[in-house]
């Protein structure tokens, strides 16, 4: 026979060893998934949303049986996004996700032991979600998507399609924390490629309109947008705004390309929200979150626009059409 002491010990260390979902049912309830987004509700995350449900339900799942996914949508505003977090932390979850950047930051911040598991973050290490790549460390894990590193290769395209280019515009939000890379990288690619580049920032939605006049005013013959919260939740209002003031917009996924943006690349959004899912699926059965290397994407895909490209009096180069994987005429 053990003593109380020694029972208690082993006790703590089995409970510390049973994976989360066997947890969750013990306590006679099933595991529960909190997901902190960026837009105002499902309809505005579009095809991000469904991806996640669908990662889960592809690997067998089934919600409101076998898990419960709850969430929460802080529609850009900076302090709801504390709240959020704070509030799916203490609603007894299993295990958080964080569609961006500011989403992760929010979750890193409400809790040091649940689970959290980031997607499309540009640079994890930097923004200090990880402590490396290999070796996240601590609760957190997730998935990259490299925006910062590919500013230049985007330049690039549009300067390859647009031969007469020379004056483009970086639209970043400037409460993103990521926005300085942002800027750096650009400016660090625009003279070879004898650009000029010049900054303007949206931090709300109706600071869109002003920014875009300002860029007109400014002869600006491009746009160029990243990753971030803000400006994915406006992706339909700048592909209008850019077309109507006959600037080509450069975006930075399939879902800001097809709002309607002349080209774009970037990795699979949304192969990453079903890795996401993966990734939490693992954590259930007990792995570590800061046992899983953070997933980098392994294909970058270019989209261009033909249409788009007609109404602004372009013809593409077959060298630069060649390449896209994704074509709308």
């Amino acid at each position: 026979m053990m003593d109380r002491r020694t029972f208690l010990c082993w006790l703590t260390l089995e409970t510390l060893a049973t994976p989360l979902a066997a947890q969750a049912q013990e306590r006679g309830r099933i595991p529960k998934i909190g997901v902190l987004w960026h837009a105002a509700n499902a309809e505005e995350e579009g095809p991000l949303f469904k991806g996640v449900v669908a990662g889960f339900r592809a690997l067998g799942y089934v919600e409101g049986r076998t898990i419960s996914l709850e969430h929460r949508f802080p529609n850009e505003i900076p302090e709801r996004f504390k709240r959020m977090a704070t509030e799916l932390v203490a609603s007894n979850v299993d295990a958080l996700v964080g569609a961006g950047t500011q989403a992760a930051l929010a979750l890193r911040d409400a809790t040091k032991t649940i689970p959290i598991v980031f997607m499309f973050s540009p640079d994890p290490v930097g923004t200090k979600l990880v402590d490396s790549l290999s070796r996240p460390g601590g609760n957190v894990t997730g998935l990259s998507n490299f925006s910062s590193d590919l500013i230049g290769k985007r330049l690039q395209l549009v300067k390859e399609a647009i031969p007469r280019l020379s004056r483009v515009a970086l639209l970043v939000n400037p409460d993103s924390q990521i926005s300085l890379r942002y800027i750096e990288a650009a400016q660090a690619a625009a003279p070879a490629l004898g650009l000029t580049m010049r900054t303007f920032e949206v931090r709300l939605l109706d600071e869109f309109q002003p920014a875009f006049d300002a860029m007109a005013r400014a002869s600006m013959q491009a746009v160029s947008i990243n990753a971030d919260g803000l400006i994915y939740q406006a992706k339909e209002m700048v592909a209008k705004l850019a077309l109507a003031r006959r600037m080509a917009l450069v975006a930075y996924s399939r879902e800001t390309f097809d709002a309607g943006a002349l080209m774009s690349y970037g990795p699979d959004n949304v192969q990453a929200t079903h890795r996401a899912a993966a990734l939490v699926d693992k954590i259930l059965k007990g792995t570590k979150p800061g046992d899983l290397p953070v997933e980098q994407p392994a294909k970058f895909e270019l989209g261009i626009n033909l249409s788009v490209a007609k109404t602004l009096g372009l013809t593409i180069p077959p060298s630069v059409l060649g390449r896209a994987d994704q074509v709308i005429e």
